[in-house]
């Protein structure tokens, strides 16, 4: 399989839209899930593959690394996008969980997967991290700490690609909202930032496209967070 980019967690809302954009754009994309989707079956989006993948366990991680050995992939991109929220009432268990999703899957899956570049061609890595790894976070402790891990992974595996692979990540803040939040979270929210919208996911997808196509960045993250920098913590 050539030309194929792989987005982790890539079946709903900001993964699935930068998988359309992406296959719209020529190339073949398979996206992991961590269970079945039944819109899925009913009308899968053309040019996107499923693939269940759970990252729940260290067994389950390998489990997707073999599925792929096996399949002799051919990546253009690697997008780490899956994720998991939880605060910190979530205790072990739920920083367990995230340490999992944001810092041992990408890990392993980073460790094993230069053989699935070709060598003549471009090859990209994306860390999708958030805004909060490097800010910290009062009520969401241990996310904001294993995003920030994932942070740190990026300057390690693009030290260690370079220059075949770049290894990049992606900090964004507020993208979109949940379709049960209310008008008065969504107005707090949108003052947190300098520009105050909400931009969308294809902003997320436009990050994508600049650091597959830029040849020069590497190490680097690209934040996305409408600047929210220039306002006073809240």
């Amino acid at each position: 399989m050539t030309d194929t980019i792989l987005i982790t967690g890539g079946a709903q809302r900001i993964g699935l839209h930068c998988a359309r954009r992406l296959a719209e754009s020529g190339h073949r994309v398979i996206v992991t899930a961590r269970r079945e989707r039944p819109d899925w079956s009913q009308q899968a989006p053309e040019g996107v593959e499923l693939l269940l993948a759970d990252f729940s366990t260290e067994a389950g991680i390998d489990a997707l690394i073999d599925t792929l050995n096996r399949r002799r992939i051919r990546l253009r991109a690697l997008i780490h996008n899956a994720s998991q929220w939880q605060g910190d009432d979530s205790g072990a268990a739920g920083f367990e969980a995230m340490f999992r999703v944001h810092m041992l899957a990408p890990y392993l899956i980073n460790n094993a997967c230069e053989t699935w570049f070709a060598h003549d061609g471009p090859g990209d890595i994306i860390h999708i991290t958030d805004y909060v790894a490097q800010r910290g976070s009062a009520k969401h402790t241990a996310y904001a700490a294993t995003k920030a891990a994932l942070e740190n992974l990026t300057l390690s595996f693009a030290s260690r690609f370079a220059p075949r692979i770049k290894v990049n990540s992606i900090a964004p803040s507020l993208i979109m909202f949940n379709a049960g939040d209310d008008d008065a979270y969504r107005q707090k929210t949108l003052a947190k930032s300098a520009l105050g919208i909400e931009p969308g996911p294809e902003v997320v997808y436009q990050a994508i496209r600049y650091l597959m196509d830029n040849p020069y960045v590497t190490g680097t993250c690209l934040e996305l967070n409408g600047g929210r920098n220039l306002k006073p913590a809240r």
